[in-house]
């Protein structure tokens, strides 16, 4: 390591840290704690100036998912020991958290949050209008559907808390630096950084950009990309009010758009409008360290009129302080975190889409133990920086997500819920012709993809619902052409990279945990694992040639996929690794009459001895050529045929003709999702996560211990071949018709609570739902236990008896593939 430092800065820094919020101070803290003395942490400012100073300082412990929870929950264990480590008060109290749901749908909301609590034993009650109002007498009851008590959550001093972190990184060894902004930054040669200051140049292994909603703009001088925009996020603090006492909950009302908190006998009343306001950083004052925007009370009416409904007497209280600052928001309203995409060693922490107070903590903790390991020690996926697009970063397309992304922090969860800013950005060849045909458009970082398809007379608008959407008939039909019939889909957004030259096969079989190195023309299902054994990515492989691949990815995780292969490129070998996504479209042609559709519009052979289950080749399609591939996501009978985008349209014409003879339908994404589920196949992100082994995730079938060199995770995982595992996915069917599966409901064995499900969907099939999840059993989770065990899934605070399995319920034996 070489470090050089001048002028006024310290000299050496194994790692510097860039801001003085609590992103900053968090993983300053959390490192200097893992024993990472040589840190120096630099401010633009004064500490907590940007956007900290003016945080409401909220402490949360339940989000919307399993994995933001686990990161959440650390808060309130860390924020009471903080102050005795470091002798710096954080003001750190628990009185509660109360939620009041104003009707019936966010009740069922509250329901769900409610049964997430019992994955992690936190306390939460569910109670009345009544009940609700003898912890909070202020309210209105009368418009109090019902409520959640969470007494573990709290509330603090921002400013307090971040100098209390900073105390505590001083005390290890850690080195802080203020008024001290940077100028310039470059990456050098030798893979380090150097940051030039007014204080003078340092040279740095490690960096670390935690600047909040300048972040964007001092990683842009690296070249990478992270979308954050600012929004004007206001809230205003009262006179004294006779009611309000120390030990007062924070008062969250969703449907007001409101939250309210206690503030030294006053009450400080903030908000997550309907409709953000986007602030171009470049309208923020330019040397103002604490900034303060301009009171803007026609925008706030809305959230302080809806707040004096739940709380009267804020009718009439006057208003000791308007407060507008910055804060910055992602496009998605999850924070980013890790390393930088085409830079090692450089990690991003930023855009809290102002919760960085109710993430900061656990965030910071993750993000050291990153750095320090060299890899996550958790799964971070939801939140790491890699799954963006770099479109995304685009001024013109956050500016107008960005307004939506704070709305959402309160909005209806529902399932299935789709943005509706910032489209259409990315539009397969076959939009204008899926749109002709009343496709309804979901989108997916970006790319709008068709969800389902409305029959004539029918508006193709979502309508949601915590049961059954409006969509669900439609859905209906699509998944029983998909069964006895043919369906189509537009797969186009699907990630294709290529990956190409001398070493391009040693180089994928050292990532996979499959093997690879078959025959041209053979599909590969497989994996790419992380030390701990963990999946980070879920690919088919397509062999073109004896040095060329076709690596497919979902759309959601491609870029991630994509940034996966690229930090693991090594330097002594010949592999180009290239993102064709956009080069070609993937038209799906699924269903026991899938051969003869295909069979109508091409001459290849399409037997199952001529072309057998997942192998590939270049066959015609009218005046076009694909490369068909013989696999499913469906569990029937099918091809995808990738092919060039100038000749989607040609061929989804031809195939749309030819299918009138067998009832063709198309088909939307969600009807995808309800038949994977039955026939129980894995989605990562959902079901495939960094946590889980591919032995847990009952997919050791993909995996080849002995081939040739081994591959990244393999120690990890080699003992558990053959093994009964105290952890295991396990697929679930309801015995009740009537009740919807989505996600995260609770499994029970015994009435114990065991895990929950990571996947869940209608199976219309079948005739009821189906799920599946990890259960946790000490003794092992083997076929005696799923037979002779009482399951449950509990959805919303209801159960409902449950058929546990390793194999899917439909097609168990999986022959219908092989037809």
């Amino acid at each position: 390591m070489t470090a050089a430092g001048q002028g006024g800065l310290p000299d050496p820094a194994r790692v510097v840290v860039v801001g003085g919020g609590i992103a900053g101070a968090s993983v300053a803290y959390h490192l200097a704690r893992q024993g990472v003395s040589d840190l120096l942490l630099l401010e633009r400012g004064g500490l907590t100036s940007g956007t900290s100073w003016h945080a409401a300082g909220l402490i949360m412990q339940l989000r919307s998912s399993h994995a933001m929870t686990a990161l959440a929950r650390y808060n309130v264990g860390f924020y009471a020991d903080l102050e005795a480590d470091t002798g710096q008060a954080t003001g750190f109290k628990q009185n509660g958290t109360l939620a009041v749901a104003r009707n019936k749908d966010r009740l069922y909301e509250l329901k769900r949050a409610a049964t997430v609590a019992k994955s992690f034993d936190i306390e939460a009650a569910l109670i009345g209008p009544g009940e609700a109002k003898k912890i909070y007498p202020a309210i209105d009851a009368g418009l109090v559907e019902g409520a959640l008590f969470i007494p573990g959550d709290g509330q603090l001093n921002a400013v307090d808390t971040v100098m209390s972190l900073i105390a505590g990184a001083r005390q290890r060894g850690a080195r802080v630096v203020e008024h001290c902004p940077v100028t310039a930054l470059d990456a050098l040669p030798s893979g380090e950084y150097r940051l030039t200051t007014p204080a003078g140049t340092i040279v740095c292994e490690t960096l670390v950009l935690a600047c909040g909603l300048w972040t964007r703009e001092l990683a842009a001088r690296l070249g990478v990309p992270v979308p954050l925009y600012a929004c004007e996020h206001m809230y205003v603090v009262t006179e004294p009010l006779d009611f309000v006492a120390p030990d007062l909950p924070v008062l969250r009302d969703t449907d007001g758009y409101t939250y309210i908190k206690e503030e030294a006998g006053k009450l400080l009343v903030g908000s997550f409008e309907p409709a953000g306001k986007p602030l171009p950083t470049d309208k923020l004052p330019a040397e103002q360290q604490f900034i303060e925007l301009p009171e803007d009370w026609e925008h706030f009416a809305l959230p302080y009129g809806k707040a004096a409904e739940i709380i009267p007497a804020l009718a009439d209280a006057g208003i000791a302080r308007f407060m507008n600052g910055p804060e910055s928001f992602t496009p998605d309203s999850l924070f980013a975190m890790g390393e930088a995409p085409g830079r090692r060693n450089c990690f991003i922490i930023a855009g809290f889409n102002s919760e960085g107070f109710e993430m900061g903590a656990g965030a910071g903790r993750a993000l050291a133990e990153w750095i320090v390991a060299g890899e996550p020690t958790e799964d971070l996926s939801d939140v790491d920086l890699a799954r963006y697009h770099p479109f995304q970063a685009n001024r013109r397309y956050l500016h107008d997500r960005a307004g939506e992304s704070l709305a959402a922090i309160y909005q209806m969860h529902w399932p299935n819920r789709q943005r509706e800013t910032a489209r259409p950005a990315r539009q397969s060849p076959l939009h204008d012709r899926l749109a002709a045909r009343n496709a309804c458009f979901g989108e997916t970082l970006g790319w709008e993809r068709a969800m389902w398809f409305a029959p004539d007379g029918v508006t193709p608008r979502d309508v949601y619902s915590h049961g059954r959407p409006n969509w669900y008939a439609h859905t209906a039909e699509e998944c029983r052409a998909a069964r006895q019939g043919v369906v189509l889909l537009d797969q186009s957004s699907f990630g294709k990279t290529l990956v190409q030259g001398r070493d391009a096969c040693a180089f994928l079989q050292h990532l996979c945990a499959g093997d690879v190195d078959g025959p041209v023309g053979k599909v590969v299902y497989t994996h790419m694992l992380n030390r701990r054994g963990g999946i980070e990515t879920d690919l088919t492989v397509d062999r073109l040639a004896e040095d060329q691949f076709m690596v497919i990815s979902s759309a959601a995780y491609q870029p991630r996929d994509l940034a996966w292969m690229r930090r693991h490129l090594p330097s002594d070998q010949h592999v180009t690794v290239t993102d064709l996504t956009s080069a070609q479209a993937v038209l799906s042609v699924q269903g026991p009459k899938s051969r003869e559709l295909l069979s109508r519009v091409s001459t290849a052979d399409l037997s199952n001895d001529g072309f057998p289950f997942l192998t590939a080749r270049q066959i015609d399609i009218g005046y076009a050529s694909a490369r068909a591939k013989r696999m499913t996501f469906i569990g029937e009978l099918g091809w995808e045929l990738h092919l060039p985008s100038e000749f989607a349209a040609h061929a989804f014409d031809l195939l749309c003709s030819a299918g009138r003879e067998f009832d063709l339908r198309l088909a939307g994404y969600h009807a995808l999702e309800h038949l994977r589920c039955e026939r129980g196949y894995r989605e990562f992100g959902l079901d495939l996560t960094p946590g889980e082994t591919l032995y847990q995730a009952g997919l050791g079938f993909t995996v080849k211990l002995d081939k040739p060199g081994g591959f990244i995770g393999r120690e990890a995982i080699a003992g558990q071949r053959g093994q009964v595992l105290d952890k295991r996915l396990v697929l679930f069917r309801l015995e009740d018709p009537e009740p919807v599966l989505h996600h995260d409901e609770l499994i029970r064995l015994d009435g114990r609570i065991v895990g929950y499900l990571s996947s869940g969907a209608y199976g219309f099939t079948l005739g009821r739902s189906v799920g599946m999840g990890y259960v946790h059993h000490p003794g092992g989770v083997n076929k005696e236990l799923l037979q002779t065990g009482a399951f449950e899934i509990e959805i919303a605070g209801t159960r409902y008896p449950a058929e546990a399995a390793f194999r899917p319920f439909h097609d168990p034996a999986g022959e219908r593939v092989r037809i």
